[in-house]
């Protein structure tokens, strides 16, 4: 995120935090719960435009969030840094042309607010469980020890690294595993 790199080449990430608007996301091509996990990765995170667009449409649509994979993603990422500060989630959103009816808009509100809050009850789960945390530490184990400590400390050059590999050779292989923590995230929706 561009803002994240402008904010901190100037020293002004001390005094500013990003307000993540998901349909702008979409309109850059990349899910929104992508640029909140990663500013909240770099502790920029400061509040959630609580709305969404069709990937499809190529235009700014402000629609109300309705999916609760989302939404839980979401949560998770906000329980993960122990909460939304100094904002919170902005229901900016709109309700479809073709939602004429007056109660509309009260029903759009709502069905946003139980999305979130069936998220935040998911996430909640997922992290009293641990079971995809604990994957995740175990995934990345490596970085813990050794040359994986150096990289992740930024302590190492590719020049070692280059060394580093000719001598112990191509490191072994492990799964990533993917589907298995796709279908164990969907066993919490």
């Amino acid at each position: 995120m561009t803002v994240i790199a402008f904010l901190k080449t100037y020293n002004l990430d001390k005094d500013f935090k990003i307000n993540v608007e998901p349909n702008h996301t979409t309109l850059a091509g990349h899910p929104f719960e992508h640029d909140i996990a990663f500013a909240a990765a770099y502790d920029m995170l400061g509040s959630i435009d609580s709305n969404t667009g069709s990937p499809d449409m190529g235009w700014d649509t402000d629609q109300f969030p309705m999916d609760i994979r989302a939404t839980t993603a979401v949560m998770q990422t906000v329980l993960e840094m122990k909460g939304l500060a100094p904002g919170g989630l902005n229901f900016d959103a709109k309700v479809r042309r073709e939602s004429v009816a007056v109660n509309d808009m009260f029903i759009a509100h709502i069905g946003a607010m139980d999305a979130f809050a069936r998220g935040l009850r998911n996430a909640a789960r997922m992290q009293q469980e641990a079971v995809l945390s604990k994957a995740k530490a175990d995934r990345y184990k490596s970085y813990k020890s050794g040359i994986g400590a150096k990289i992740e400390a930024g302590t190492t050059s590719l020049e070692e690294l280059e060394e580093y590999i000719m001598k112990t050779g191509e490191p072994e292989q492990t799964s990533g595993k993917q589907e298995h923590y796709e279908g164990m995230f969907n066993f919490y929706i």
